[in-house]
């Protein structure tokens, strides 16, 4: 493991374009990385892709890390790993299926509402391909396709509050446990007042007025204070 000053002297050198320091900050983070990368390995993207994404969140967070940010390397590179995975399922990650295919299943819905309506139960699929026009084949397969959300992050009908890839089950509650790690590194870097009042008002469950007294503040300060850490914290798990 490298210590403090090894790192940042290794992301200086890395700064000023050693291929070489980047690639050995890349090796001694691989476990860091692989454990991040493990609370994402059934989101249907395969292992060594979810690698290569979480080290490019590492490079990231090597080419933008300052020492001034007053926080470990690890710390500072866990959002940027995870966020590079969550962008890539969120905007790459979905399931395709064909516009055209959308818009036969749509048609097959339609008609097999329409016959229910006349005759109470449902059509066969060689009626639906002759009413449509086109090969039994492809009738059961655009239902069978219908059985499929286009999209990881597309709503459920009967279901407003989530999507498909919130229903996924990682088996270790992954995206928790990322975040859990995440905001309790972030509570240590923050000043001593700004620390005790994440502390007495999330885990102690103080008011704002009871805070106040207890900082010898007014209640607007706290607020503002709370309202900053809040914003800073939610940057951290964009």
């Amino acid at each position: 493991m490298l210590d403090y000053t090894e790192t940042v002297g290794l992301i200086v050198a890395a700064q000023k374009g050693d291929d070489n320091a980047k690639e050995q900050l890349i090796v001694h983070n691989m476990p860091l990385i692989k454990s991040i990368v493990a609370r994402y390995r059934n989101k249907m993207i395969e292992y060594d892709d979810l690698l290569q994404l979480g080290a490019m969140g590492l490079v990231k967070a090597i080419n933008n890390f300052d020492v001034s940010f007053g926080v470990k390397f690890s710390t500072y590179a866990v959002p940027m790993i995870a966020g590079e995975i969550k962008r890539f399922i969120r905007d790459d990650g979905a399931i395709k299926v064909s516009r055209a295919l959308k818009a036969t299943s749509l048609k097959i819905q339609q008609t097999v509402n329409e016959y229910k309506q006349e005759h109470g139960d449902a059509p066969d699929v060689a009626y639906l391909a002759e009413k449509l026009g086109v090969d039994p084949q492809e009738v059961v397969f655009a239902m069978d396709s219908s059985k499929y959300p286009v999209s990881l992050y597309e709503k459920y009908d009967d279901d407003n509050s989530q999507s498909v890839i919130d229903k996924l089950d990682s088996g270790e509650n992954g995206d928790e446990m990322i975040d859990k790690m995440i905001i309790k590194d972030f509570i240590k870097t923050l000043p001593k007042r700004e620390k005790t009042v994440i502390v007495l008002r999330y885990f102690k469950d103080k008011t704002q007025s009871e805070i106040a007294k207890i900082l010898g503040v007014s209640q607007v300060q706290v607020s503002r204070i709370e309202s900053k850490i809040i914003n800073e914290m939610k940057k951290a798990l964009a």
